[in-house]
């Protein structure tokens, strides 16, 4: 009997062409967008302001973790601005916990590395209750390496139109963000956008 030829949707193959399908489209505002954010006067460093600004994002939406995302070139994203709510955790009646739990800030560009890649191509918020519920997103590292099960970002869109990066709020419980959460966030990325470009004007 003649062996049965290999399905065409197993093996490896199969597996890049999956990733393939998953992977977005090439970023045509990589260069742009490095350009702007020098222009802004934003780089690779801690930012107490906008670690501010993730907080009061995760207090506002009800998320663990909050970051202010921006992507530096076509390989790194970079949290300049970071919250979790292990931060305001008092241990045994003690001060709150000093070492914060979230990865570092630089992470790789990568569609498996997080979700905030997403929303920069797709330039629209984005909710995810359960990201368990979606496929697209299920096998993404944060997923099971950080215990992450709900997702709420946002752009961050400057007034030329270029995409700086994202805000995002995280959780490691599914969370009920819907509309109301969707409003909130994106409100919160324009007015965020806005700060950031009338700081770049005072400077001059």
């Amino acid at each position: 009997m003649a062996a049965t030829p290999p399905h065409p949707s197993s093996g490896p193959e199969s597996g890049i062409a999956v990733r393939h399908l998953l992977l977005p489209p090439e970023d045509p505002q990589v260069r742009t967008r490095s350009e702007r954010l020098r222009a802004l006067g934003i780089e690779a460093r801690p930012d107490t302001e906008l670690d501010a600004f993730a907080r009061e994002l995760a207090q506002r939406t009800g998320g663990c973790y909050a970051g202010v995302n921006f992507f530096l070139d076509a390989d790194r994203q970079y949290f300049a601005g970071l919250y979790s709510a292990a931060q305001d955790t008092p241990v045994h009646g003690g001060p709150p916990l000093l070492q914060d739990p979230v990865p570092g800030r630089v992470m790789p560009r990568d569609i498996d590395m997080g979700i905030c890649p997403h929303v920069v191509k797709r330039r629209r918020a984005l909710v995810l209750e359960d990201i368990r519920d979606f496929p697209r997103f299920a096998g993404n590292h944060v997923v099971d390496a950080i215990g992450i099960h709900s997702y709420l970002g946002a752009p961050l869109i400057d007034s030329t139109g270029v995409v700086l990066g994202t805000i995002c709020v995280v959780d490691q419980d599914p969370q009920p963000w819907g509309r109301k959460g969707l409003e909130t966030i994106k409100a919160m990325a324009a007015e965020l956008v806005e700060q950031l470009e009338e700081s770049a004007r005072r400077r001059g």
